[in-house]
């Protein structure tokens, strides 16, 4: 009898001791924060879609920023024996029992972006600093210019569909051709963008090479936008003129909201919603339709449907319908996450409203 007490305490103590042991593995931690990282981005991606597609409705766009995320884990243990002794020659019994749970308990705050700072932001238009950032990080020109810009030395970039849809088709047509010869130029390193020092200030100019090795190309656009002929480094500045000297090139760009309503009018809606009138209808002087995927060809294209889609890795629900953006679309992803990157850049700093919208995950 009391070799067999000995042998039951020893299995208690060492039953206690293994489960005492157990500890949260670092690749649990690893797993949770990784989860945490997917979840916030497809929230994220989720939410832009869904304001491009509130735009194309002419619905109020919103957004919601996760302030912060925190979580706590909770592990707990327990172990029991228990023993039956029976008379001879029944064979006594010994039952040992663990339990080991593990609970996460994750929060996340959300803030309303509103407010005097946030919509200014939205309202103020991209900066000359913002687009030479954006180019010389390796983001192509063509996407920047078309995305930003809504006219360079008088040629126009549909500037009114950096606004609710238009009833008249808008005028786009020479600018889709500069912005494609700048992006060839800049591939054969024929052009640069950076700053000059003049007395106190730092001037924006565009160098385009000179020689013998210059392109054609180069000859070409500087007919188009009313260059000199002969220079070779041109000064950039900001403006709305259509009046400029021959060593000058004028920009006038988009605010983020001109952004964000220059990509929604690419959003495909149902056919119905056009016929009821809920989305305008962008007409041609013969009233024929015009067809907005022209403007944003190889930029941008959000694409409906009745229910989810095996190609829409974004994906979002409005009115009824289903918008996504096909994950084989290259352009259009390259194009969405630049979008995030130039509101990260121009947004990013507001501060959200209070109250805040706290969520206790599992309760």
């Amino acid at each position: 009898m009391m070799k067999f007490t000995r042998r039951l305490s020893l299995l208690i103590v060492t039953c206690i001791l293994c489960i005492s042991c157990v500890r949260l593995d670092p690749d649990i931690i690893q797993a949770g924060s990784n989860d945490y990282n997917i979840a916030m981005q497809s929230s994220r991606d989720e939410q832009m879609l869904l304001n491009l597609v509130r735009l194309k409705y002419r619905d109020t766009p919103y957004f919601l920023e996760a302030s912060s995320v925190s979580s706590q884990f909770r592990l707990s243990s327990q172990a029991g024996a228990s023993a039956n002794f029976q008379s001879r020659p029944i064979r006594d019994t010994i039952g040992l029992d663990g339990n080991i749970s593990f609970v996460e308990q994750p929060t996340i705050t959300y803030a309303p972006l509103h407010g005097n700072d946030f919509v200014q932001r939205l309202l103020i238009p991209v900066s000359l600093d913002t687009i030479f950032l954006l180019v010389n990080s390796g983001w192509s020109l063509e996407r920047v210019l078309r995305l930003t810009v809504e006219k360079i030395n008088g040629i126009y970039n549909g500037p009114t569909a950096s606004g609710p849809t238009p009833a008249d088709a808008p005028i786009f047509e020479n600018f889709l051709e500069v912005a494609t010869k700048l992006e060839q130029l800049r591939k054969l390193d024929q052009i640069r963008f950076a700053y000059r020092q003049d007395d106190d200030t730092a001037q924006a100019v565009v160098t385009f090479s000179s020689g013998a090795g210059a392109s054609p190309l180069i000859a070409s656009l500087k007919d188009m936008l009313g260059l000199d002929t002969d220079a070779s480094q041109f000064r950039m500045i900001e403006g709305k003129t259509d009046s400029y000297p021959q060593d000058t090139i004028v920009i006038s760009t988009r605010s983020l909201l001109g952004v964000l309503f220059y990509l929604s009018h690419s959003v495909e809606v149902p056919d119905a919603d056009k016929a009821s009138g809920i989305v305008t209808r962008t007409l041609y002087p013969d009233d024929t339709e015009f067809d907005w995927n022209d403007l944003t060809a190889g930029l941008f294209r959000v694409h409906s449907a009745g229910t989810a889609t095996q190609y829409g890795l974004i994906q979002t629900s409005y009115r009824g319908h289903r918008f996504f953006i096909d994950d084989r679309d290259q352009d259009t992803k390259s194009t969405f996450s630049l979008l995030t990157q130039l509101f990260s850049l121009q947004a990013g700093e507001a501060e959200g409203l209070k109250p805040v919208l706290t969520i206790p995950v599992g309760q």
